[in-house]
């Protein structure tokens, strides 16, 4: 069955109207008509199934015919921080996000990243990937959409991640360095007894140039231990796409 994004709360209402930009989206491009039924999602946190009820040129109708909570992401939260490469390999990686569950997209500037200033990337840009969002969501059937953080720089991400409570942090980095992927996790995943469960996992994953040797420095200098994913090195996506669902897997996340 189709699903659609309904970008406002519902409430008690027993009907909806469908107008411009949704209106076209639905009724013009998908082709639903008058006794068609589909599920809208909304950000109240529930999805809805619902039936053109009446329809004209400019708006449609809709009955609410039944009401269901949608499912939450489960913890803990996976926060993917990726230093902007090309803009067809982010808008990839945003899609195949948020299929695979990520919660928080953190996009950032470091000295090797596409973009060189936050100021360079436009409105239109972040309404851009917002609508990349909202199309991966209806597709995947997800309850919630994934949030797509303001650019910011290199310095700032450190600081989230390094005061963020009950969290892990994995810093992908294709460099030598001892401590693979297999080995961090589980050193990271055996809490103590007594020890609060982690909440938010933090990915940081570099640009089509990596990280230059201060930026590497500074992690190492906050304690955020640099971790490599195996002798070959990955392009963009590769790396955030295997990161997600190797942690999904070892979180136990893509459990029903």
């Amino acid at each position: 069955m189709r699903r659609y994004w309904y970008p406002e709360a519902v409430g008690e209402q027993t009907h909806l109207v469908l107008e411009e930009e949704l209106f076209h989206h639905i009724c013009d491009v998908c082709r639903q008509g008058q006794g068609s039924k589909f599920e809208l999602i909304s950000p109240d946190g529930f999805s809805r199934l619902v039936e053109i009820e009446q329809l004209n040129k400019r708006q449609a109708l809709l009955k609410i015919l039944s009401t269901q909570k949608s499912k939450a992401l489960k913890p803990p939260h996976i926060h993917l921080c990726i230093s902007l490469p090309k803009l067809p390999t982010f808008e990839s990686v945003l899609e195949k996000s948020v299929e695979l569950g990520v919660a928080h997209i953190h996009p950032f500037i470091s000295d090797f990243s596409f973009f060189k200033s936050a100021q360079k990337v436009s409105e239109d840009r972040m309404e851009r990937w917002q609508r990349i969002v909202v199309s991966a969501t209806q597709q995947s059937g997800r309850g919630e959409l994934m949030q797509v953080h303001p650019v910011v720089n290199f310095e700032n991400i450190v600081d989230q991640m390094h005061r963020a409570p009950a969290s892990m942090c994995l810093f992908a980095y294709e460099g030598s360095t001892p401590l693979g992927l297999k080995s961090y996790l589980t050193r990271h995943l055996a809490r103590p007894e007594g020890e609060a469960s982690i909440q938010d996992v933090w990915l940081v994953v570099g640009s089509e140039g990596g990280f230059s040797d201060s930026e590497v420095f500074e992690m190492k200098s906050r304690k955020l231990e640099p971790v490599t994913m195996g002798d070959q090195v990955l392009r963009v996506e590769t790396a955030c796409i295997s990161l997600v669902s190797v942690l999904k897997y070892e979180l136990g996340l893509m459990e029903a």
